[in-house]
């Protein structure tokens, strides 16, 4: 009973420190600066346009009551089916 209150105690500590000490050195740290570009970047003009518009198409009415499509044929009457 002795030893597994001194595993518990001691060996388990063990990756608490280490998780720990690697946060501490984390914030620690300074960041290293990026690398300068070796050539500039050559931004081309943008060339003088219009803005954006969507283009304007004339809109046709919707068929239907609720934008469905209009019946191509006439109803029918059926037959009852016999039971």
């Amino acid at each position: 009973m002795v030893w597994e209150f001194v595993f518990m105690m001691l060996v388990l500590k063990i990756p608490i420190v280490y998780l720990g000490l690697v946060v501490y050195w984390a914030v620690k740290a300074e960041p290293k600066p990026p690398d300068p570009a070796l050539l500039p970047a050559v931004v081309p003009e943008p060339e003088p346009r219009a803005p954006w518009r969507r283009p304007v198409r004339p809109r046709r009415p919707r068929p239907g009551p609720h934008g469905s499509p209009v019946r191509g044929f006439a109803r029918t009457n059926r037959a009852a089916l016999p039971s």
